[in-house]
């Protein structure tokens, strides 16, 4: 039987990836592929070996590199946001923290695809289920989410403090142990960060119910399934919900709410048309 190894370990993906970057540099200060200003060093990367000690993991020595010095590394090396990814998941196996702030909001392509389903309501959200973009269908379905404050746009601060949220479930229980059993699952994997700490922490003082199936420590994936939610103008809506990761942003994730059969539809048609 093979053994599987660390990615570091076996072909040095992480080696071929740095070398491969840290050549691209030399390039960017001899003028190929880029621009940089006059008087700029030929050899950028020789500096940047000499102080993280690039060439020992080029070559596959030293073992698997720390979290410290891959984010130097990424940062010596102007890595994009991808890149800075790719770096992560080849040296230690894993993506680095999310570091994603509910301020910073998402891009203008990001929500023009959103404004593009009038009848499917999606948001984006960060990490720690801080929305951070939401279309109309999703303001008139879900949440009011511009009427709330940045930092109070939390899905599980609403789930479990909003009352409003809460009355709007079909089976409260259900949904709230399956987002808390998720959330945990999500912040195991992207690495506990002071926000999501701060969340539980102040969620447990204010709900026992959060408190208690926290506790329970179950965990469980989004992926997707299906929700039905009481609308106080067009009563049930029942949909059909799904998760995508978003390319280049791994702190974000979009969730689409798809009308599960026609008469949703035709309900999400109705709030379209309203006010």
């Amino acid at each position: 039987m093979t053994n599987t190894l660390a990615p570091s370990c076996d072909s040095n993906n992480l080696g071929a990836f740095l070398k491969d970057r840290r050549q691209r540099l030399d390039a960017l200060a001899l003028g190929f592929g880029g621009h940089l200003a006059f008087g700029v060093k030929k050899s950028l990367s020789e500096p940047i070996s000499a102080q993280h000690g690039i060439r020992g993991l080029e070559q596959g020595r030293g073992g698997a590199p720390s979290v410290r010095v891959l984010e130097s590394l990424a940062k010596a090396l102007m890595l994009t946001e991808a890149e800075r990814e790719h770096l992560f998941l080849v040296g230690i196996g894993h993506p680095p923290k999310a570091h994603s702030s509910v301020q910073e909001g998402i891009s203008e392509r990001l929500q023009r695809f959103l404004d593009a389903m009038p009848m499917i309501p999606a948001t984006v959200a960060t990490s720690t289920w801080d929305i951070v973009g939401w279309n109309r269908a999703a303001q008139l379905a879900l949440t009011d989410y511009p009427a709330l404050p940045p930092d109070q746009r939390n899905i599980l601060r609403l789930m479990f403090l909003d009352p409003a949220t809460r009355a709007a479930q079909n089976d409260w229980e259900t949904v709230a142990r399956f987002l808390v059993a998720t959330f945990r699952a999500e912040t195991a994997r992207m690495g506990e960060n002071p926000r999501s700490a701060g969340l539980v922490a102040e969620i447990s003082s204010k709900s026992t119910d959060f408190k208690r199936m926290w506790r329970a420590n179950d965990v469980h994936t989004a992926g997707e399934g299906s929700k039905t939610i009481f609308h106080a103008v067009v009563g049930e809506i029942t949909f059909e919900f799904s998760s995508f990761a978003i390319d280049g942003r791994p702190d974000l994730k979009l969730m689409t709410y798809n009308p599960a059969e026609r008469s949703d539809l035709e309900k999400m048609d109705r709030l379209s048309h309203s006010g």
